[in-house]
């Protein structure tokens, strides 16, 4: 999934246990300006460098995974918990691909005259190899 959005707040990364770190990040999302939607995203483990780059109030666009998971706790209730986990973040200029323009080195496309011989050849029986 992606989502075009502005990067409000970035928080520091956190160090869940020995093996596992996580950071979380909130952006706007203005499909609708005049109801905006306030979203938080995790990035873990090596993704949460990708962060390092930005600042808030710059646009995105955040790549993530819709994570849920289900979990019993002590007294036996079960509990359910949704995470959207970030694997690439992108400026908004980076998602949008211009044109390449012409630099005059590059060659012109194929054209038809640029076949192999054998494809022009009028004998039906001759075979190119």
């Amino acid at each position: 999934m992606e989502l075009k959005a502005k990067l409000l707040e970035i928080f520091p990364t956190q160090q869940v246990s020995a093996s596992f770190k996580k950071r979380e990040f909130v952006v706007e999302f203005a499909e609708n300006p005049q109801y905006p939607e306030y979203v938080k995203f995790e990035a873990i483990q090596d993704k949460c460098d990708l962060l390092d780059s930005f600042k808030p109030n710059q646009t995105v666009n955040v790549s993530f995974n819709l994570k849920g998971r289900k979990w019993t706790d002590a007294q036996g209730q079960v509990k359910y918990f949704n995470s959207l986990q970030a694997w690439r973040i992108t400026p908004e200029s980076a998602g949008q691909s211009a044109a390449p323009q012409s630099s005059g080195n590059t060659p012109p496309p194929p054209s038809a005259n640029d076949e192999p011989d054998w494809l022009n050849s009028d004998s039906s029986d001759d075979l190119p190899f």
